[in-house]
């Protein structure tokens, strides 16, 4: 097979997105697409911004059946824009909000209402498999933000085992709530491409706060699955908030603690699955914390040594990709996270991750949020100590620092403890070192020391 359709239907009246209060044909999709497509500048690679999540579906079959590179940088800082100008200098833009983008940008378009049923609809697009869909880009949680080419075929096969994994090929029309954002590797592979491959339904919208999610799962029928991070999930965890019915939870983007998933899956009465990825492979493993400890690859994957550490080829990772990671692989199939390889601190001769770290600040009743950061050498003088960002209005320094002393080693206690109203995380609930590097050195709210 040379090529994939854009969209995976085998009825073109069926639908493919919840949008503007109701169902959106696949018919109509590809006059959408079709529409948008003609609308495109020329020349050059498109920068898909829009908001909405059906609008970038659109987007992004238009960008393919025109053989356009769609790029997704993580975030839309001028630096980013002007590095990535500098190595695309006829990078477009298209969005469906006014935002302060230094590039020429294309606005959405108005979309015509559905077309009434039998009505002539325009062909299926044939994609072929070896083009270059999207460039995706690493979240500079570790570093320097990166970009990674995707091919269409890699998507495709990624959305089918992702697909097959969760159960989503059983026949029904599965609603799919996300809240995390369309142009991260995430909610790429696990809202658009599940919705263009994988036999689920998306819904437009883009939710935040709990009373959002709720009143967005409300409307969509069920089968409902909601594609989250932890962070959101414990937030509609902790609303009060009744919450419909669902029957899948899939959650990614940071480390899950046990106790979030257990919690979860009791309220919600559902299935939570953990999806485990890397901007460089995408989604290769996937494992449900409440029965499982163990991570299983996707069909198709192996891990190989590589080095000091280990690549994953096969399946839909066209491109062998390192795991920076710290894994343990058992079984031919399967694998154990110890941490991340840049998340491992060392103090005083002893070594944690910062995730297990954050973990324990967040397990303290009253924390609303925070993050633990082992600063450079330039910021924090020549010896760098662990900081901890909070968010705990409620709360005080001394408050914490006895809860962290009853779940951690005292060496790993944060010198200095900062309070914030709020931490700056990205849409997907994660937070790049250089937003932590300048959270320590702006004003903060009040500061406490974890020891003295």
């Amino acid at each position: 097979m040379n090529g994939a359709p854009l969209v995976l239907a085998a009825d073109l009246t069926a639908p493919c997105a919840f949008y503007q209060g109701g169902p959106r044909s696949v018919a109509q999709f590809l006059r959408d697409v079709s529409h948008v497509a003609s609308l495109l500048p020329r020349r050059g690679p498109i920068l898909n911004a829009c908001a909405d999540r059906y609008h970038f579906s659109v987007g992004l079959g238009a960008a393919l059946v025109a053989d356009r590179l769609t790029v997704l940088p993580a975030a839309y800082a001028a630096e980013t824009i002007k590095a990535l100008r500098s190595q695309m200098p006829d990078l477009h833009g298209l969005s469906d909000a006014d935002l302060e983008i230094a590039l020429p940008m294309a606005r959405f378009p108005r979309l015509a209402p559905e077309t009434p049923a039998g009505s002539a609809a325009p062909p299926l697009p044939s994609i072929p498999l070896g083009r270059h869909a999207v460039m995706v880009f690493t979240s500079g949680t570790t570093g320097t933000p990166v970009g990674h080419v995707k091919t269409w075929g890699s998507l495709v096969a990624g959305a089918h085992a992702e697909a097959g994994r969760l159960g989503l090929d059983d026949g029904a029309a599965w609603s799919l709530v996300a809240t995390v954002p369309p142009q991260h590797m995430y909610g790429l592979e696990s809202s658009i491409m599940l919705g263009l491959h994988g036999g689920a339904v998306p819904h437009q919208a883009r939710p935040f706060y709990p009373k959002d999610i709720i009143g967005t799962l409300a409307s969509v029928p069920r089968p409902r699955l909601l594609v989250t991070s932890p962070v959101h999930l414990r937030a509609l965890l902790t609303s009060g908030v009744a919450i419909p019915p669902l029957d899948a939870i899939l959650c990614a983007t940071a480390p899950l603690p046990l106790a979030l998933a257990e919690q979860a899956e009791e309220r919600l009465g559902a299935p939570l699955h953990e999806i485990y990825g890397a901007t460089e492979a995408g989604q290769i493993a996937s494992r449900r914390p409440t029965r499982e400890e163990d991570w299983r690859l996707f069909p198709g994957l192996v891990l190989e040594p590589r080095g000091a550490g280990l690549i994953v080829r096969g399946g839909h990772v066209q491109i062998p990709a390192p795991l920076n990671d710290i894994i343990e692989p058992v079984g031919s199939a399967s694998f154990r996270f110890h941490g991340r390889g840049a998340d491992i601190v060392n103090v005083a001769g002893k070594r944690s991750s910062i995730a297990f770290l954050e973990q324990q600040l967040l397990a303290i009743p009253g924390v609303l949020d925070g993050a633990f950061y082992m600063p450079d050498e330039d910021l924090a003088g020549p010896v760098a100590r662990l900081t901890a960002f909070v968010v705990a209005p409620d709360l005080t320094a001394a408050a914490i620092e006895a809860g962290l002393r009853a779940r951690i080693d005292p060496v790993f206690l944060p010198r200095p403890l900062v309070f914030v109203d709020s931490l700056p995380r990205l849409a997907t609930g994660k937070l790049p070192l250089e937003r932590l590097r300048r959270l320590l050195v702006s004003d903060a709210r009040d500061v406490g020391h974890g020891h003295g």
